[in-house]
């Protein structure tokens, strides 16, 4: 028998399995709705579907082109993962990224901004964006993380150029109104809340002046005080310590401060409203006891391995490694032989959510539903790292991807999804409504895609063979058409030569 009847009959044979009874009447073109000329290129017929829009990918994973879908309504193509980039609607770029994360970048009608690393940053106004609606409203910023810092405002007093470590000023950051340096560490200052500290050379010299008064020899003694508000003070830091915080304005007449004293590692002992807590031989053996805002008492032996809390929003019951159980208000949190085992159960913004972990991240499963509603469909995710991942959305939709070792570590980072995610996709499969799926091997070399609500299947083995089955009618192609098998709705087999449907399809629906 030649190579030639032994491919028809397997073709043949495959189509035969696929080609189930189906209800008789007006079938829709059997013509494939995907060009599949892997690794070259695959090509998705299906247009303007929502749910299922096209889109193709040409040397596997690596080019690609795919439509708006989602939320962000941005089409998405490139040359994964050496660029990608995203378009809106009308065609423009908004955001643009060169082996993530070394170079991304991104813009809306008004502001653009870029990044190296996330250490080389630079954002500002568009040049042909109005102008900024106050003066607070910054031009352009570049940070060269540590070195340069630049900030470019309307108001010019406020603008500032600095060079680490050599002599600059910064404002409005790393949590300070304004910190300056010259030759750091031998000069630095800084201020905050009305209160300027210098250091000379840092950290060893301070001095505080301004709404706040203090100095210090670190790390011998130090002395910090805010009048009315608190006062701290250091031998030898941090083994001697006296802090002190007054009651807060709105906190009740006669509301005694808030004060931590210690004498490390032999005794520590914290006290405020309501509240007491001392340690001995810290931090291992101790108790915490809290009658305000809500009551809660806590024995500590040798912690952290033996704690037991209780109170009214929390509880805890910790005999670590073995077994740990809290509850913090509606955070339910188990460990079983700390770090193997995690299991939690909280409610967030109404959603009752459900995980379970394994070593973090090796095994990792989230469930989560409705609060409040015991009927309510569950939505299910699922990793194995690095081989599995699996989607769920408890309505229909569902997806699986084999060999999936970033989704875990980067959850919620659509762009570690978009650029880094396919090239390791052995094998994925989408469901994107009950009897609606399609099934992806070696980067698109092999897909079966089945729709029930179109009475249709269709698989492709790359460009060596294409089984269509819509309806009654039947297609079974070699080469796209070089050759193969056709029954019409009704009808029996039929050899056919040169018969390219895809190709002819395309043409009539332009």
């Amino acid at each position: 028998m030649n190579s030639h009847r032994l491919a028809a009959l397997a073709a043949l044979s495959l189509a035969q399995v696929l080609c189930v009874a189906a209800p008789v009447g007006t079938a829709p073109s059997v013509a494939g709705r995907e060009f599949n000329a892997w690794p070259f290129v695959v090509r998705s017929e299906v247009t303007n579907t929502p749910g299922n829009p096209s889109g193709w990918n040409a040397a596997g994973p690596l080019l690609f082109s795919q439509p708006a879908t989602g939320p962000t309504g941005l089409s998405a193509r490139g040359f994964r993962p050496f660029w990608v980039q995203l378009n809106n609607a009308e065609g423009e770029l908004r955001a643009g990224h060169f082996l993530y994360p070394l170079f991304s970048y991104s813009l809306d009608e008004t502001t653009y901004q870029w990044s190296v690393l996330e250490l080389i940053r630079r954002q500002g106004r568009r040049d042909a964006a109005p102008p900024p609606a106050t003066d607070f409203d910054q031009r352009h910023e570049l940070d060269i993380f540590p070195f340069w810092f630049e900030r470019d405002f309307v108001e010019p007093e406020r603008n500032y150029r600095a060079l680490f470590p050599i002599h600059g000023t910064i404002r409005d950051k790393f949590w300070f109104e304004r910190l300056s340096w010259t030759l750091f560490p031998f000069y630095a200052e800084n201020e905050r809340l009305g209160a300027v500290t210098a250091y000379s050379p840092w950290p060893f010299v301070r001095v505080t002046r301004g709404a706040a008064k203090g100095w210090g020899v670190w790390p011998l003694f130090s002395t910090f005080e805010r009048p009315g508000v608190s006062r701290e003070t250091f031998y030898l830091w941090p083994l001697v310590y006296d802090l002190s915080r007054q009651p807060h304005p709105d906190d009740p007449p006669a509301t005694p401060p808030r004060r931590d004293t210690g004498v490390l590692p032999f005794y520590t002992r914290s006290t405020g409203p309501g509240y007491v807590s001392e340690s001995y031989v810290w931090p291992f053996f101790g108790f915490t006891e809290r009658t305000e805002p809500v009551r809660y008492g806590e024995r500590r032996y040798l912690w952290p391995f033996l704690v037991q809390g209780r109170g009214d929003e929390h509880y805890l019951n910790r005999w670590a490694p073995f077994y740990t159980h809290s509850v913090v208000k509606d955070y339910d949190k188990q460990w079983f032989a700390w770090p193997l085992v995690r299991h939690a159960q909280w409610i967030d913004e109404g959603i009752e959510r459900t995980r379970s972990q394994f070593l973090y991240f090796v095994y990792w499963h989230e469930q989560q539903r409705a609060a409040g509603r015991a009927n309510s469909p569950i939505a299910t995710l699922t990793h194995v790292w690095p081989l599995f991942s699996n989607w769920d959305n408890g309505a229909g939709r569902r997806q699986w991807q084999l060999f999936s070792p970033f989704e875990v570590l980067f959850p919620g980072n659509e762009k570690v999804r978009q650029i880094w995610s396919p090239l390791v996709a052995l094998a994925r499969h989408d469901e994107r409504a009950p009897g609606n799926t399609r099934t992806a091997l070696l980067w698109n070399a092999v897909t079966w895609e089945k729709s029930t609500g179109e009475d249709r299947q269709e698989f492709h083995l790359g460009p060596l063979l294409g089984v269509t089955r819509a309806g009654t009618e039947n297609r079974v192609a070699i080469g796209h058409g070089l050759f193969g098998f056709h029954r019409p709705a009704g009808g029996g087999w039929r050899m056919f030569w040169l018969d390219f449907a895809n190709r002819r399809s395309r043409a009539e629906s332009k």
